[in-house]
């Protein structure tokens, strides 16, 4: 049975849409991953057992979204010394409220934070903390990036087959 090295936690299901974005980029590395819904606010002894014991359990990264108030990230930074990566969701205010409370964190509880719905890119860099000591995941990762390269690349070969008159390329 796989146990997972990185632990998605999100406030309420409703971040599910947002958060699958992490989830496709995990599981396309092959890094197993749990998903769970846990609030800073409705289940406050829930979210402390489980940032106090993720590490025992192999968690290695977690990945927290949270949306309004955004103290869970926060919350869970402050009960584990793993790193946690915050995804601001756009729930209110555009998700500026979320992002501001996520990354303001007070001296000696990081969260490292992405931007507003950037689920991908917590996804992306919980692989490449991962990567640090695990060099399949590391190959995993620079493919990632190759990838996004190749993307670029086959673009602009696109772009060169639009025609205007005065475009000179």
């Amino acid at each position: 049975m796989m146990k997972p090295l990185v632990s998605i936690i999100m406030g309420s299901t409703s971040d599910l849409p947002v958060m699958e974005a992490a989830a496709k980029v995990l599981d396309e590395m092959e890094i197993p991953f749990e998903i769970n819904a846990l609030s800073a606010h409705r289940t406050p002894a829930e979210v402390e057992k489980f940032a106090r014991n993720a590490q025992s359990r192999g968690i290695r990264v977690i990945i927290a979204a949270a949306g309004m108030a955004a103290h869970l990230p926060g919350v869970i930074a402050s009960m584990t010394t793993l790193p946690v990566i915050g995804v601001p969701v756009k729930s209110s205010l555009e998700g500026l409220d979320a992002l501001l409370a996520i990354v303001q964190m007070p001296p000696g509880i990081p969260v490292a934070t992405v931007g507003i719905n950037a689920a991908q890119n917590a996804g992306i860099l919980a692989a490449q903390m991962i990567a640090l000591s695990d060099e399949r995941v590391a190959d995993a990762v620079k493919k990632n990036k190759e990838g996004l390269k190749k993307k670029i690349v086959e673009a602009n070969e696109e772009l060169g087959k639009v025609k205007f008159r005065f475009k000179t390329n």
